[in-house]
């Protein structure tokens, strides 16, 4: 077979493996677990964000340095690190290029190439789930970001604007990163130990910059994790990458395995 047939077969064979209808006899118990744990997240995070918008946010960005101080430089490069353009666009491209590369691989290295660019492309659509979700929360609320107009108000809405000054909640960066660090862990669990305190580099820089309150920034963790977990349900009930145990718990499947592919 030609490159160009093995490389349409691998592609068409891994969206369709996305799209098709989910086979996992397990599924109803995982999705059981899962709706459990969103309401755990929304209910236990709710509060909290409630809680930091009337007691934190407005002290909070008051004692924050001010916006655009030259010395602020090394954290501007850090939050670019959650950038959701950027991680979105390294991801893409990862899973493209190890793609593109695997038929020109014999096995076993063809297959591990293959099993990369499954886990890459997981992990983007881990990330831009939630972004999108995101991004649609950002415009209904409408909240003013950090002394749009003038003060320390947390309480300043224009909803419905889908205006950058007014988008404030949900953090963006804060979704993306811990989308990001949700599927990592998924599938690479002894990676928290790095993805997590990453995820409380990120949002530090959104309130050292005054991009965000902190309930934005938490509203942002809880949007990434929730959405990376729908998403990581979704290739679980599809005997992708994951396999749901009987009390519904999901695992990632330890190295790649072309019957999963």
């Amino acid at each position: 077979m030609s490159y160009v047939r093995q490389l349409a077969a691998l592609t068409w064979g891994g969206v369709t493996s996305i799209v098709c209808a989910p086979t996992h006899s397990q599924r109803a118990d995982a999705r059981r677990r899962l709706a459990r744990h969103w309401l755990w997240c929304v209910g236990l995070g709710g509060a909290a964000i409630i809680a930091l918008m009337f007691v934190v946010d407005g002290p909070e960005i008051s004692l924050m340095p001010a916006r655009g101080a030259a010395y602020l430089w090394p954290v501007r490069i850090l939050t670019d690190f959650g950038k959701a353009a950027y991680v979105l666009m390294a991801l893409a491209a990862v899973t493209i290029i190890t793609l593109v590369l695997a038929p020109l691989w014999s096995d076993p290295v063809r297959t591990r190439l293959i099993g990369l660019s499954r886990r890459f492309g997981f992990m983007f659509l881990a990330v831009a789930v939630p972004i999108e979700a995101g991004e649609l929360i950002k415009g209904i609320v409408g909240r003013g970001r950090p002394f749009v107009g003038g003060v320390a108000n947390p309480f300043n809405y224009s909803h419905f604007t889908w205006t950058e000054a007014y988008a404030s909640f949900p953090s963006g960066h804060a979704n993306t990163s811990a989308a990001l660090a949700f599927a990592v862990c998924s599938l690479w669990p002894r990676a928290g130990y790095i993805m997590w305190p990453y995820v409380v580099v990120i949002v530090a820089t959104r309130l050292v910059l005054l991009a965000h309150h902190p309930s934005d920034v938490l509203a942002g963790v809880l949007v990434g994790v929730i959405g990376a977990m729908a998403v990581r349900y979704w290739f679980a009930s599809r005997h992708l990458l994951f396999s749901i145990g009987s009390d519904g718990a999901i695992h990632p499947v330890p190295g790649p395995s072309s019957s999963q592919l």
